[in-house]
């Protein structure tokens, strides 16, 4: 992964205290399928110094699209109660994705999917669905790992391989589940931050580029 986990358009709408927790996080930044509580301590008071208002460097349009951004940030630091407080408020497609991808973090499958259910159509499932072929890479012939490209994207594939891989790192489909998630927090991250100011953001290609390199 490049040093940041979003494009360059998504970095020059954030404040720099935003954009250095995402740095700060180096190369091992969400590469845990499962978290327990408590998140990731230097960072997470780092994010708890922000409001959804100061994650951004120009002015919000879209209150709970920073909201969600927000949510997205605690998560990227393995604090999920935090996450959660956010995402449970937000009545919306996105904040039913934070919600989903938060419950399969903390091992909650069945409540993950339940929230996936809420959220079918949104842009990200069908920008991720554009590029999940290059996604899954060299494990064409891994039903597991193919089940969650099937009709595009299958979110709840994807919690039933991260259930399957978690406790195991010397499976290399460990680490296809490590990059499927930060695929799909990078895509959900981007639209947040993208809608929160009104930015246009038409960077699939890139993006592409990003999450595979």
């Amino acid at each position: 992964m490049p040093d940041l986990p979003i494009s360059e358009s998504g970095t020059a709408i954030l404040s720099a205290e935003a954009t250095a927790i995402l740095r700060e996080g180096g190369e091992g930044a969400y590469g845990r399928l499962v978290v327990g509580s408590g998140g990731n301590g230097p960072l997470a008071k780092l994010v708890g110094k922000l409001s959804a208002e100061r994650m951004f460097a120009r002015p919000v349009k879209h209150q709970d699209d920073a909201a969600a951004a927000l949510a997205g940030l605690w998560l990227w630091v393995d604090a999920l109660d935090e996450c959660h407080k956010i995402a449970q408020d937000l009545v919306s497609p996105t904040g039913s994705f934070w919600h989903a991808i938060m419950h399969r973090r903390e091992g909650d499958f069945p409540n993950s999917k339940y929230w996936y259910r809420r959220c079918p159509n949104h842009h990200v499932m069908k920008m991720l669905g554009a590029i999940s072929s290059s996604l899954v890479e060299g494990f064409e012939s891994d039903r597991l790992a193919m089940r969650v490209i099937s009709g595009g994207w299958n979110p709840d594939a994807l919690v039933d391989l991260v259930e399957e891989m978690n406790g195991k790192p010397a499976d290399p489909r460990f680490e296809l589940a490590v990059k499927l998630q930060k695929a799909e927090w990078t895509g959900l991250f981007e639209y947040c931050v993208h809608q929160a100011v009104e930015a246009d953001f038409d960077g699939l290609d890139a993006w592409d580029k990003r999450v595979n390199s």
